[in-house]
């Protein structure tokens, strides 16, 4: 999402208003927990749906 909408990890990162230590950990999908607002605020800056960025995987 963030390439269609050509937006760099550092951008995103001050648009959410988090490290971009913790976006890196969301975005590759170590990050065991997401808090709506964070979530709520990477969906503006990217302009889509929570199902745009994120996946369920059974464990």
């Amino acid at each position: 999402m963030m390439a269609r909408r050509k937006m760099s990890l550092n951008e995103l990162s001050e648009r959410v208003g988090i490290t971009i230590a913790n976006l890196s950990i969301l975005k590759t999908g170590k990050a065991k927990a997401i808090r709506f607002s964070t979530l709520d605020a990477i969906c503006k800056a990217l302009d889509c749906q929570p199902a745009d960025i994120i996946e369920y995987r059974e464990e």
